[in-house]
């Protein structure tokens, strides 16, 4: 479990960590350099569930032997398909991280939400449903692993 107490923000008592996979954890469908063993370092505090419509066809192949769960999602409203995820993990024990427009429920919903700004972009609506918003995927699993970092970004 991750735990801070934020002035203003009230306390987090994280236990997963939710994240999309193409354009957050991926660019083109490859994860990016450096972001398994930043997830492999989460998974002590975290457990880890990867959600992705899988566009480029590569989700499983990039996280093999990672420790997350992964799910690929199908069909209409993946927005709320995410959404329905978090809520069903206990949304107050969920920080969430993703960048497109299909990210944004789950992203206001949780108890966290880090949008990330990477090459393939930011949708507006998922900034605008986020706590935070980072220039990389590696600085939003950075907050995680210094968790006085999201105090210091969110105290009022």
């Amino acid at each position: 479990m991750l735990e801070v107490d934020i002035p203003g923000f009230g306390a987090l008592q994280l236990e997963h960590l939710v994240s999309d996979f193409t354009g957050t954890l991926s660019v083109d469908g490859h994860l990016l350099p450096g972001v398994g063993e930043l997830l492999d370092l989460l998974s002590a505090p975290l457990t880890i569930h990867v959600l992705s419509a899988d566009t480029f066809g590569r989700v499983h192949e990039e996280l093999a032997g990672r420790p997350c769960t992964v799910t690929v999602l199908s069909g209409q409203n993946l927005d709320l398909q995410k959404e329905q995820y978090v809520l069903a993990l206990n949304a107050d024990r969920v920080v969430a991280i993703g960048n497109g427009a299909n990210d944004r429920r789950m992203l206001r919903v949780s108890r966290l939400g880090i949008a990330v700004l990477e090459s393939e972009g930011c949708a507006i609506d998922a900034m605008l449903n986020a706590d935070i918003l980072v220039r990389s995927i590696h600085e939003g699993l950075l907050l995680l692993l210094n968790p006085l970092r999201i105090a210091a970004t969110l105290k009022a």
